[in-house]
């Protein structure tokens, strides 16, 4: 890879941001069509298991939407971090088929067996193949959880995320089960291609 330096480029989005950006123009879209009060992008793009194979178009819009400011806040800056590092590791093409595979087999395990009118929708199944390859690919990097006051190890942080959220009402633990089995999987491979890690 070849940088240049002393003469200007222009701006150039990379793929992390090209996918917040879509993701916060289809909250907008969704806000404005709720607030006209015309169509439900929800009820039209959700995944919904009494739906899904009539619509199976919902496997990948549901990872799309977001249901309000903080869980697409959340979502947002959690791919900036995972998708920001994974992609460093592996590649904009390998990330991005794990983001998006992640995200549809995600919503998938949702579809199969959560109940069949509860919708789901967000890229946090997604967001959870990326976390979950990084965690097997890098399971000591340190990081930080608010509100816990040390690093803990990065594969601790992702499991134990799993976990915790699960215990909420209104997740879709389905989906972020689907993406996390899809990320450590692929971890798997990813860390196999690299070979032993050498430090110098």
């Amino acid at each position: 890879m070849s940088y240049y330096y002393g003469r200007y480029q222009g701006f150039r989005m990379g793929l992390i941001l090209w996918l917040i950006t879509i993701n916060l123009l289809m909250f907008v879209l969704t806000a404005l069509a709720a607030i006209a009060g015309r169509v439900s992008l929800v009820s039209l793009l959700g995944v919904r298991g009494a739906t899904f194979l009539s619509q199976p178009w919902t496997l990948f819009t549901a990872m799309w939407l977001h249901g309000s400011f903080w869980h697409i806040l959340a979502n947002m800056i959690t791919l900036h971090f995972f998708g920001s590092y994974l992609s460093r590791l592996v590649g904009n093409r390998k990330f991005l088929l794990v983001y998006l595979i992640g995200g549809v087999v995600g919503n998938l395990l949702f579809a199969l067996i959560a109940p069949p009118f509860a919708t789901a929708i967000g890229a946090s199944g997604a967001i959870f193949a990326a976390g979950g390859a990084l965690a097997m690919m890098r399971p000591k990097t340190p990081v930080y959880v608010f509100p816990i006051p040390a690093p803990i190890p990065l594969i601790g942080a992702v499991i134990g995320g799993f976990v915790i959220l699960s215990f909420f009402p209104g997740i879709a633990w389905e989906a972020h089960l689907g993406g996390l089995i899809v990320g450590l999987i692929a971890g798997y491979f990813f860390r196999r291609q690299e070979g032993p890690r050498r430090v110098y």
